[in-house]
């Protein structure tokens, strides 16, 4: 009796993992891709040279994540292809005593994916939103400057995070 009862707990343990699998398990529209090329995206906003800079975001957290290889269009399952729509600073907080003065700015970095087979058809698509503040002194431009690898390093996570795990 004992035997029977232990057999029947054990095999009730392993059913419930039966669900389970081990690496990587990728969304459904991202199903049997291996390996994906990342092209230097196209630049469509005001801001200059942000182009390599995302790219190269992109790609390390590509390798980062480690659910798919990085190679070259001619051997990827998946191109991925990318625009920067837009780069931009909006108020976060004003100085205290004078409203019109700026502390702290809100940075936005939009980016259009898509990602497509080589032979053409699309796979998914997604507008990205990567943010970051930075605080005002004495040169706004050079610290905006400073503060656009946060805000491409936050897309970047973002966009891999729905290419491995769907959202």
């Amino acid at each position: 009796m004992t035997g029977k009862l232990l057999l029947c707990a054990t095999i009730a343990c392993l059913a419930g993992c039966a669900g389970y699998t081990l690496g990587p398990t990728p969304p459904t529209y991202m199903k049997g891709i291996k390996r994906v090329a990342v092209p230097i995206l196209k630049n469509a906003s005001i801001t200059p040279d942000v182009e390599a800079l995302t790219t190269t975001a992109i790609i390390k957290q590509i390798q980062e994540d480690g659910t798919y290889e990085v190679t070259g269009v001619d051997q990827a399952d998946a191109v991925v292809n990318g625009t920067i729509v837009g780069v931009d600073r909006t108020k976060a907080r004003s100085l205290q005593g004078n409203v019109l003065a700026s502390a702290e700015f809100n940075l936005r970095v939009t980016i259009y994916f898509r990602v497509e087979r080589p032979a053409g058809p699309l796979i998914a698509e997604r507008k990205i939103l990567g943010e970051t503040t930075f605080f005002v002194g004495n040169d706004i431009a050079s610290q905006e400057r400073e503060a656009i690898p946060l805000a491409v390093q936050d897309a970047a996570a973002q966009f891999v995070s729905f290419l491995s795990e769907g959202w």
